[in-house]
């Protein structure tokens, strides 16, 4: 089973910026998407953003043009940068990975609190 460890969680101001980082535990020679989900108080998980092996990504409207979202495969990692943070980007992070074989499968991370201060 793949482990997903999150970092770069925090409190920061309106307009700042941060990176979260979302490093896994094996070495992942096929994936399906990875990404980010979050989720805030009183509200269902919603999608992040997400990158695909071939580079597609994919964007919640609310964060195109702010967020940005790159991976290394060398170092089996994905990393969210986030500019331009607004009090609703305010949520816990989540970490996934969504492998196909043996069959689909999606790992999580253990989440990391995003606190933005208006």
């Amino acid at each position: 089973q793949v482990q997903l460890v999150e970092s770069g969680g925090g409190s920061v101001q309106a307009g700042g910026s941060l990176r979260l980082s979302c490093a896994a535990s094996t070495r992942i020679f096929s994936f399906y998407a990875m990404g980010w989900y979050r989720q805030a108080p009183g509200k269902e998980r919603e999608l992040v953003a997400s990158i695909t092996p071939g580079g597609t990504r994919n964007f919640e409207d609310s964060v195109k043009g702010r967020f940005t979202i790159s991976t290394d495969n060398a170092k089996n990692m994905v990393d969210l940068h986030m500019n331009s943070l607004k009090s609703e980007d305010t949520a816990v992070y989540y970490c996934f990975l969504d492998t196909t074989w043996p069959s689909f499968r999606r790992d999580w991370g253990q989440g990391t609190q995003v606190t933005v201060s208006s």
